[in-house]
């Protein structure tokens, strides 16, 4: 059994643990030489501080929308971390307040001004023109400032023992009184990084605590080192971002390309971490072209190395490999990039290219086009004899019409009509007083015709069927009838859709649009390979910067259905989605405006069911409004640059506390200077966000 002295130590060295942990942790915010002020008043919401001019040139200024803290605490004595008294007010200043003599204040202004007019080496203030006692009273000002929160002590969530104390932030104030005075403190820059860097230790863990520093504390447009917040850090813990959606809002030239590119490097650096390594595959859609191919942006040269392209050199361990690059076209500064291309021969693929190929037709509004635009080709049961030949007949038609079109023709793809052309069919055409139908009919009848041949004899037969007078009605009619016969016409639906397309020269035109995305010597979808990388946890930039936006945007879906689709089925069969993230550049072409909730939309489903598929999307723009309202309400990260319209800001607004700086990001067009608020962060802060550099 222990003896009274030694319990009596112990619990004195339990009791110097807390002391020093709670010095350390709550004491820490606070520095008796920042001291500004007094609260003069205060409610849950708001609170007003008395600040005198000498206080206030003493600590660099008080900026607009700047941190202060407020409290009883001395820093330099022992207090008891479970008092009501021990913690610390969080405010942002927000604008100047009237003091109950502000009128008495102002006249006494107004006339030294007066008396010292006419004079330019006399300011009014000097002490030849205002006495001391009266200037050091008028030197006293009132600054109202919004209550953000209170930092407390409280245990440990993981060991809940005594002494082992962590520091806490809520959100609000849990009481107050208004004849309690509060000393005022202006952070410096050890306090400051402790209060924008905090993170709640119940969600705090191996993963979480990856932070990487994106930027600097910057309060307002008017940034002057002398306010001693200059170079505190402002860290992003890159796994917020996963699994959430994450919006970047503000006007073209304000830095959202850069602050993407400081986003995928934190994410992308964590498969260096030296504990815990993450690979995260990451998909950039990337309309201009200025994350795949090296430009000017961040350095003024034609030749790059800072492009994010090249974000895998950045650290020693780093392997070319991790980056791959697709577009349209070759590009001559990047020999290893993907095409995007499709082989629409191969029937595995026939209904792939034929979307890309629909989508490019989207505007049309042409009859022949749109019912062209409705041909689906669906594989039947290989027994069923009748729809199999039906389905050869259509693919052969389409095979034909793509060549037509202009797309080239794989090598060892030769036209098979065996069977396909019912014989008394072209004994019709051939009876038909008319040589073209001749000469088609003995086309139709080889087995092995070439492209052009059965281009050409198509635009007959498509003539043939139609024509009221040319036999084909005769012919339906004993086809129908035949004994043992299903009772459908010999040509559907479909057919005549496609064969209509060879009766109009700007049906193969059109058509021909898609041609960049075809490749007669590839045998992979290329979203099968973008998948796969992202699956290997590389950083894929599709460059959009060619081809037409119709086809782009098609390819984007397809993308973004491959990913979702896997994805989703992992999650059904009980296994956990690989984590993806992805890159929405010009956000508003892309995803869901208004009301717009169409689950059909790829990006809609991701938007509404990406997070529990472990799909997480950032997503850029200029116009808040033009997204989706139930996209915004739960959007978990924020990076708010500069809007100049008052429509937008109002927007931004209505989330979290940006109505504080709705006037600040109106007015404010610094590049880079935005207002985040993260998963993890617990309030908005003001950042500089730093160049990307490799």
């Amino acid at each position: 059994m222990a003896s009274p002295i030694l319990e009596t130590i112990e619990q004195q060295s339990r009791a110097l643990a807390v002391q020093q942990t709670s010095k350390r942790l709550l004491g820490a915010l606070i520095q008796r030489s920042q001291y500004v002020g007094e609260v003069f008043s205060i409610g849950y919401e708001t609170a007003l501080v008395q600040i005198h001019d000498f206080h206030r040139q003493r600590v660099g200024g008080i900026p607009s929308l700047c941190f202060l803290v407020a409290t009883r605490l001395n820093p330099e004595e022992d207090f008891n971390y479970a008092d009501e008294d021990a913690s610390i007010i969080l405010l942002r200043v927000m604008d100047a307040a009237p003091l109950p003599n502000e009128a008495d204040a102002l006249r006494v202004r107004v006339e030294t001004a007066q008396r010292v007019s006419g004079e330019p080496d006399l300011q009014w203030d000097h002490a030849g023109a205002m006495d001391a006692s009266t200037h050091n009273l008028l030197s006293f000002a009132g600054v109202k400032c919004r209550v953000i929160g209170t930092f407390y002590l409280d245990h440990s969530p993981r060991t809940h023992r005594e002494g082992q104390l962590v520091l806490r932030f809520g959100s609000d104030i849990s009481n107050y009184y208004p004849n309690r005075g509060l000393k005022v403190y202006k952070p410096n820059g050890a306090a400051l990084s402790s209060i924008v860097n905090y993170r709640d230790p119940d969600r705090t863990d191996s993963l979480t605590n990856q932070a990487v520093t994106v930027g600097d504390v910057r309060y307002a447009s008017t940034n002057r080192a002398f306010q001693g917040i200059a170079d505190v850090g402002v860290d992003l813990v890159p796994t917020d971002l996963l699994g959430q959606k994450s919006a970047l809002f503000g006007m073209t030239r304000i830095g959202k390309s850069n602050t993407t590119k400081v986003i995928i490097k934190s994410v992308f650096d964590l498969r260096h971490h030296d504990v815990f390594p993450w690979r995260v595959g990451q998909i950039v859609f990337d309309p201009d072209g200025e994350y795949a191919n090296e430009n000017v942006q961040d350095q003024n040269s034609a030749r790059n190395p800072s492009a994010i392209k090249n974000v895998w050199a950045s650290d020693p361990r780093g392997r070319s490999d991790d980056v791959v690059t697709y577009g349209i076209t070759e590009h001559p500064d990047d020999p290893g990039r993907r095409l995007m291309l499709l082989n629409f021969f191969e029937k595995m693929n026939l209904q792939t290219g034929k979307t890309i190929i629909d989508s490019t037709l989207a505007d049309d509004n042409t009859k022949f086009i749109q019912n062209f635009r409705q041909v689906v080709f669906e594989h039947p049961e290989e027994n069923d004899r009748s729809a199999m030949t039906r389905y050869n007949r259509r693919v052969v038609v389409y095979r034909a019409l793509l060549a037509k079109a202009g797309f080239a023709v794989p090598s060892d793809l030769q036209p098979d009509i065996k069977n396909l052309f019912n014989a008394k069919l072209l004994e019709a055409m051939r009876e038909t007083d008319n040589p073209d139908y001749e000469s088609s009919a003995q086309t139709l009848a080889k087995e092995h015709p070439t492209w052009s041949q059965l281009a050409d004899a198509f635009v007959h037969l498509e003539d043939f069927i139609a024509g009221g007078k040319s036999g084909y009605s005769e012919f339906d009619k004993w086809y129908m009838n035949r004994p043992g016969g299903s009772g459908d016409s010999w040509a559907d639906e479909d057919l005549k859709k496609l064969l209509t397309m060879f009766r109009y020269p700007n049906g193969a035109r059109q058509i021909g649009k898609a041609r960049t995305h075809h490749s007669a010597t590839t045998d992979q979808d290329y979203v099968d390979l973008v998948y796969e990388d992202l699956l290997n946890g590389r950083l894929v930039i599709f460059d959009q910067s060619a081809g037409e936006p119709e086809i782009n945007a098609s390819s984007s879906e397809r993308i973004m259905w491959k990913i979702f689709r896997n994805n989703q089925e992992k999650f059904r069969r009980g296994l956990e989605p690989v984590s993806i993230l992805v890159y929405v550049e010009e956000a508003h072409n892309l995803l869901p405006k208004g009301s717009d909730e169409d689950l059909r939309d790829v990006w809609v489903r991701t938007a509404k069911e990406g997070a529990k598929y472990n799909i997480g999307m950032v997503y850029a723009t200029q116009e808040v409004s033009s997204i989706q309202r139930n996209i915004l309400k739960n959007t978990a990260n924020w990076f708010i640059g500069h809007l100049n319209n008052t429509d937008e800001t109002k927007e931004i607004c209505k989330y979290y506390d940006f109505a504080d700086f709705e006037a600040s990001i109106r007015r404010a067009q610094d590049r880079g200077f935005l207002r985040v608020k993260t998963l993890s962060n617990m309030f908005v802060v003001p950042v500089q966000i730093r160049k990307f550099e490799v």
